[in-house]
């Protein structure tokens, strides 16, 4: 079903934020009782739009008059205020008011030059009434064409409804919702998400280039100037906004329709590709743990339904984020964001990997020789940005054949935690470029690598003495430098006779470790632990 010739009502949106039509000022002038007036003045603002009709029966008039109006009035409150009439157009064109009609000859014999010059200045039309209409007739014509435009545009909007849901029950998505609607309103639509992408649009080409130059954004709905724009809002959740630009701004009503059925279409599209991620995931959780079943032709065939590629030598990356503030309420959205941002940048470089979140981390497994994954973590991270949070890397070894993910994606998830307690947050790690910290983490009983501490340090273990910090800070130092007395003095700011002092004290409480090459390795290797504390 379609419809090829919209029927093209006046829309604005009333003060009290209600979507209401209109007529035009030259359009209520056809009416049968006016059709005897003429315009005096303000002829420019014959556009201006008709909601509503107000008799003017006080001199105060401004506190009773609202927007779009048209002001009927025999000059019979004005009859002793000549000099205020000047001030009168202003007054009225700052409350909104469409047109003033007026009778003359009976208590105002004509209008000050003043009050023309500036309903012309203003585009405020003013009429000149017959003295033969009455106010009653014009009251019934004008809000008899209102309530009857209102009407038949409802009607279509409604027509035009059911065409649309026909067409998402027949299967139809967003681009044929809007294919539909450019066609009836005779404009280009399109429709974005809530980051500003666009989702489908359809359109003239001028029309549609306005379209995406840009306009009001995501809170300026309404009609403004040559567009108009309604939010796409489902189950109180607003997933984007549909705009709509002509040579005229179109009617708000059917594009607040046309975007209920949108925001249907997108909860559906969220629904299934919910239950698809869903499913991708559990798949590569299985391979990753070594449960898929079938063997190694099982997963390539299997992931190429997935439009992934396991078969070729790839590697695994985990992604997790860092440590936030205590009580964060939107954990999980910010864990769906870091996966829609790794997922985004990893399509830009390899089409074949796969991309899942989980519960703690998001997982890809990509080509090994297709992606640079510093690179890859900046892209990922420049979309993350505006979250306020980081998030680690972890890379694993190539993995040859399926059958060796399962311990690519240990080694991953290693890296980052190990990457995150060396460098802090935000470190992308190499599995392979861990060095003794990467022999360290596969000891996987880190009770035993706490006694090692214990037993090797003794009371320069913990971090409650600050003397016995300040000494294994020297130590430190003094095994980086290979025992150079001088070099370790000069990075510490310590004088040598000071240095020689601290190496005696700490030969009493450790041993004799400058003697000692053994025990160098050991107190070594317990300092590299105390720094991947808490892994």
């Amino acid at each position: 079903m379609s419809f090829t010739e919209p029927l093209p009502p006046t829309l604005r949106l009333a003060s009290t934020g209600t979507l209401t039509y209109g007529l035009s000022v030259g359009e209520v002038l056809g009416v049968p009782a006016l059709s005897g007036a003429s315009v005096i003045a303000g002829e420019s603002g014959l556009g201006r739009v008709v909601q509503r009709l107000n008799v003017m029966e006080v001199p105060d008039i401004l506190g009773w008059v609202k927007p779009h109006e048209l002001l009927l009035t025999t000059g019979y409150p004005l009859r002793n205020t000549p000099q205020s009439l000047g001030h009168l157009v202003a007054d009225l064109d700052e409350r909104g008011l469409a047109a003033i009609a007026i009778k003359l000859g009976r208590y105002l014999d004509g209008l000050p030059d003043e009050m023309l010059e500036q309903a012309d200045r203003l585009g405020f039309p003013l009429i000149l009434l017959p003295n033969d209409v009455g106010f009653d007739d014009v009251l019934n014509q004008v809000l008899t064409d209102i309530l009857n435009r209102q009407a038949a545009i409802l009607a279509r909007t409604e027509e035009v409804h059911r065409a649309l849901v026909q067409i998402v029950l027949c299967g139809g998505g967003l681009q044929e919702i809007t294919d539909e609607v450019a066609a009836v309103i005779g404009a280009a639509v399109a429709v974005v998400d809530g980051d500003g992408n666009e989702l489908a649009a359809s359109g003239d080409e001028r029309h549609l280039a306005a379209v995406r130059e840009g306009g009001p954004g995501p809170g300026d709905y309404g009609a403004h100037g040559d567009r108009t724009t309604v939010p796409v809002v489902a189950g109180g959740y607003t997933y984007g906004r549909m705009t709509a630009v002509a040579d005229t701004a179109p009617e708000v009503g059917m594009l607040e329709r046309a975007a209920t059925v949108a925001a249907l279409v997108i909860t559906k599209q969220q629904a299934v590709s919910a239950v698809e991620s869903k499913y991708r995931a559990d798949f590569l959780r299985d391979v990753l743990t070594g449960r898929p079943g079938g063997g190694d032709e099982h997963v390539v065939a299997h992931s190429a339904s997935f439009g992934w590629d396991l078969g070729r030598p790839v590697m695994v990356v985990v992604a997790e984020l860092d440590r936030g503030p205590a009580g964060v309420p939107d954990e999980r959205m910010l864990q769906d964001r870091l996966t829609a941002a790794l997922t985004s940048a990893v399509r830009r470089r390899d089409r074949k990997g796969a991309v899942a979140g989980f519960s703690h981390e998001v997982v890809a497994v990509l080509g090994a020789d297709t992606c640079d994954v510093t690179t890859l973590a900046k892209d990922a991270a420049a979309v993350f940005t505006d979250a306020g949070r980081t998030f680690s890397i972890g890379v694993s070894r190539t993995a040859a054949v399926p059958g060796d993910l399962p311990a690519a994606y240990d080694q991953a998830v290693k890296a980052v935690r190990v990457g995150r307690q060396l460098h802090g947050d935000g470190a992308v790690a190499h599995f392979d470029q861990l060095g003794v910290f990467r022999l360290l983490s596969l000891v996987g009983d880190t009770a035993e690598l706490h006694a090692f501490v214990e037993e090797t340090l003794g009371e320069l273990a913990g971090d409650g003495d600050p003397e016995a910090v300040d000494l294994r800070r020297t130590l430190q130092v003094l095994l980086e430098t290979n025992l150079n007395v001088a070099e370790t003095a000069r990075r510490l700011h310590f004088h040598y006779n000071t240095l020689r002092y601290r190496i005696g004290k700490l030969e009493r409480l450790l041993g004799p470790f400058t003697e000692d090459a053994h025990l160098r390795l050991n107190l070594t290797l317990a300092l590299h632990v105390l720094r991947m504390r808490g892994i």
